[in-house]
């Protein structure tokens, strides 16, 4: 290290010397000063009288007091246990007590202490130590030397937090029931006990027909109200002598009838309020009841209208109790059969009608009726004559008014006509099963014996273009092309005849099938011509399904969309998009599309739009068919020219 560098270092090292004796002797000045400030204001607590020494030690409030630059000097134990500080072990700055939303606050009544020498009952925010925010009231004024100069502050600071809490709960209470009052489905009015109104709400004024809201009416003279509304009512002699009587007599009202001119009925009761001895208000409400007492006039009307409809109606209706007793059956039911209500009641259904293990079910019917539970079950009967026949039971439990099952209620429905055709159904889906079955078999025996023929033929064709090689010409071998391609769509027609008849005949075996991996191997085993190309846009699910018959399905539909692309550069999009409880694919191509009228069209059987060698028009058909017995469905989008979406859905 040169001289120069050594000379520089020594002078730097010699200037941070000097600044930290300059810091040292500030920090000096600002703790003698602070001590000092300290020492007066004991001074002056020790001038004061013993009286308020015995104050600052025991006050139940928190007493402080701090420089004028916010450095706390003093804590009693109240404050120490209020803020959590410590002043013999840590300092602590009023900043530190402060809450941040009160700051502005804080330094505004700063001011006014440092103004006018004091400030009073200011409440605010302020956090503890521990970080909990308190609400607190504080009374504050300025400490003075002998020569009345401010040297610094002092404050009583009271826990207000418990108060607060309450009063905002007591809002929050009293709000809540101004809101219920005001919106209560019944009129609501509060007097007091000069009979001024204190409160009422919207349902009121809107019973009365008032146009003005329930604040106008706030200190409204009730009698004087009484009497201008009386000619809202039917009789208003009647009504004004009814009120007078209730306020004379003080007593509670409930249900006073009031009928009013616009055909309304209000239920009015009424409640006076006492505090010990004192009057202190009256309660009035006022309730619509006219629905209530409209429904109550035309109740027994309604009841004896559907008491005949029970009686009379074509289901038979029986009630029980909880042992299985009749008590009522309707004339449907004793139709039904055979017994007069008279040579049923006592009775127990289980023993009375029931053949073959009915008597078990009901008892077991019973029980649930018992827990509340209502369903529909069958029983075989036998009727007083003797006759045989099938009831559809829809059986409910019975309540009484204190909501206990004392029994039940069953409507009952004669299906022995349906249980008859049912057993039909029964013998005729057997029979159709071994018809199938004989089809099946016959369809293979069928196809054989074509498919020998026209091998036969094909055969045949081919000696005779050798034996005569040479000798045939050119339309003579032309026939023979035709022949062959006619003998060879023949024999795919009679192969997808089968396919399509064997589909349905067997019950699909459902496994799990990675429709994705299946869908690849078809692709790399069927033939695609150079120019179009196949992309699958996500990887495709795996379901539940018959492997067989879901490869028939998308080989089917890949194959379709190869044979009638047109365009020098073929695109095929496949595509999966995940519904509720099921997949729903799409195998979109760019070919020649097809015409809405054919939309339906083609999934029937031999409707095929374009004429080939290699399309027989069933393989729609069978793509149909699998998917139905997949219980999913199959549509389609295209447009001439531009091509077509198949869109089909598979069950998760």
């Amino acid at each position: 290290m040169s001289q120069d560098q050594l000379d520089i270092l020594q002078r730097a090292l010699e200037r941070e010397k000097k600044a930290r004796k300059a810091a040292e002797r500030i920090l000096e000045e600002k703790s003698r000063e602070l001590f000092q400030t300290s020492q007066q204001i004991e001074q002056l607590l020790q001038e004061k009288s013993s009286q308020l020494q015995g104050i600052f030690e025991n006050i139940v409030d928190a007493y402080v007091v701090m420089d004028l630059d916010g450095n706390i000097l003093k804590f009693n134990e109240a404050a120490t246990t209020l803020f959590g500080y410590d002043l013999d072990i840590e300092s602590v700055n009023v900043m530190n007590l402060i809450h941040k939303d009160d700051y502005q606050y804080a330094m505004s009544s700063f001011l006014d202490l440092q103004t006018n020498g004091l400030f009073k009952n200011y409440e605010t925010r302020v956090c503890t130590k521990s970080g909990e925010v308190k609400w607190v009231h504080v009374n504050g004024s300025l400490v003075l030397d002998n020569t009345n100069t401010p040297i610094a502050a002092q404050g009583i600071v009271r826990d207000i937090t418990d108060q607060k809490t309450s009063k905002e709960k007591l809002i929050e209470s009293e709000n809540r029931l101004a809101a219920l009052v005001l919106n209560l489905d019944s009129g609501i009015v509060l007097e007091d006990e000069n009979r001024k109104i204190v409160l009422t709400n919207k349902k009121f004024c809107e019973l009365f027909n008032l146009s003005a809201q329930p604040e106008d009416l706030i200190g409204m003279d009730c009698i004087a109200a009484s009497e201008q509304n009386k000619l809202l009512f039917k009789n208003p002699k009647a009504f004004l002598e009814r009120m007078k009587e209730i306020n004379l007599d003080k007593k509670p009202v409930v249900g006073d009838e009031l009928e009013m001119l616009d055909g309304k009925i209000l239920e009015r009761d009424y409640m006076p309020i006492t505090i010990g001895e004192k009057s202190k208000g009256f309660l009035w409400t006022f309730t619509d009841v006219t629905l209530k007492r409209t429904y109550r006039k035309s109740l027994e009307a309604q009841k004896q209208k559907y008491y005949s409809i029970i009686a009379n109606m074509h289901l038979g209706l029986v009630e029980v109790n909880n042992e299985d007793e009749i008590l009522m059956i309707n004339q449907s039911f004793s139709e039904m059969s055979g017994y007069t209500q008279d040579e049923v009641i006592g009775k127990k259904g289980s023993e009375l009608f029931p053949v073959e293990g009915g008597s078990e079910i009901i008892s077991q019917e019973n029980e649930n009726r018992k827990q509340g539970k209502s369903n529909s079950y069958e029983i075989k009967v036998k009727t007083k004559q003797g006759e045989i026949r099938y009831w559809l039971i829809s059986g409910a439990p019975n309540y009484n008014l204190k909501g206990e099952v004392v029994g039940s209620i069953g409507i009952h429905l004669d299906i022995t006509d349906l249980k008859t055709l049912e057993f039909q159904k029964e013998s005729l889906l057997l029979e159709l099963e071994k018809s199938n079955n004989e089809l099946q078999e016959y369809a293979h025996i069928v196809s054989h014996d074509l498919k020998s023929p026209l091998r036969s033929i094909d055969a045949l064709v081919t000696w005779i273009k050798e034996d005569n090689k040479g000798k045939l010409d050119d339309v003579s071998l032309q026939n023979f092309t035709h022949i062959e391609g006619t003998l060879e769509k023949m024999e795919l027609l009679i192969s997808d005849i089968l396919n399509y008849s064997s589909i349905g005949a067997f019950q699909i075996e459902k496994v799990e099938v990675n429709t994705d991996l299946l869908v690849k191997e078809i692709i790399k085993i069927i033939y695609v011509p150079e120019h179009i190309s196949i992309a699958i846009n996500k990887t495709l699910p795996t379901l539940k399904g018959d492997k067989v018959k879901l490869q028939q399905l998308f080989q089917n539909l890949i194959s379709n969309a190869i044979k009638f692309i047109n365009k020098p550069e073929g695109e095929i999009v496949i595509d999966v998009t995940s519904k509720d409880g099921f997949y729903e694919f799409s195998i979109s191509d760019n070919g020649i599309g097809i015409e809405k009228q054919f939309h339906d069209k083609i999934f029937k059987i031999f409707h095929a739009l374009n004429k080939s060698k290699d399309s027989t028009g069933i393989g729609l058909s069978i793509v149909k068919k699998i998917i139905d017995q997949h219980e999913g469905k199959i549509w389609l989008e295209s447009e001439l020219n531009k091509g077509t979406t198949f869109f089909f859905t598979l069950k998760k």
